[in-house]
């Protein structure tokens, strides 16, 4: 059986049009495949979102990377809009939720933590703690303070949080792009199947 999750998209501007279009990093969905999963993408429009994950049975959301949050200059009302939306949705019915990078400093927010600028993380690897696994890293902001009840589960070699849970919502949230990752990391791979349910 197939394993939808939605999956939120950036905003993306053109600049000749000023159109504003929906995107995802097309690495995703060799990932998703990768995981057991099939992705849905989700428009940035609150309505219509909700309306598409009522209609079809979303195992859970995916809240992606790109564009800043609006209190570091991000101008994306759409999608912030829709991804409070989605969340919702995803507390009341007891869905998970994964967020990455940008998706992840939102879901803080959310949750009543607090974000920052952070130095050191754009355009770069690094190790992880525990384990010292090299990531991804792509991001200037990051987490000052978490919401109450996280559990951290990993951090950057600076101290900072690249990874957190909050068991009572269903929700996990990592600072680093697990889509990627060429091939995809064994670890991202279980921690999505695990999440998602699609585990062989």
């Amino acid at each position: 059986m197939s394993i939808l999750v939605g999956i939120t998209q950036r905003v993306a501007v053109d600049p000749a049009t000023t159109e504003r279009r929906d995107a995802l990093d097309q690495r995703w969905w060799a990932f998703l495949t990768v995981c057991g999963l099939v992705p849905l993408p989700l428009p940035n429009h609150p309505a219509t979102a909700m309306g598409v994950i009522a209609a079809v049975p979303v195992a859970g959301l995916i809240l992606s990377g790109g564009n800043d949050l609006p209190q570091f200059g991000g101008d994306v009302p759409e999608r912030d809009a829709t991804e409070r939306e989605l969340v919702s949705w995803a507390e009341r019915t007891h869905r998970p939720v994964v967020g990455i990078c940008r998706g992840a400093q939102h879901l803080a927010h959310l949750r009543g933590g607090s974000v920052v600028p952070l130095e050191g993380h754009c355009v770069t690897r690094h190790g992880l703690r525990p384990g010292g696994r090299m990531v991804d890293s792509y991001h200037t902001y990051g987490m000052q303070a978490l919401p109450p009840g996280s559990d951290v589960i990993a951090w950057g070699e600076d101290g900072s949080v690249e990874a957190f849970m909050l068991a009572d919502a269903k929700i996990t949230a990592l600072m680093w792009h697990p889509e990627r990752e060429a091939p995809p990391h064994a670890d991202d791979i279980a921690l999505f199947r695990r999440i998602f349910g699609s585990e062989a």
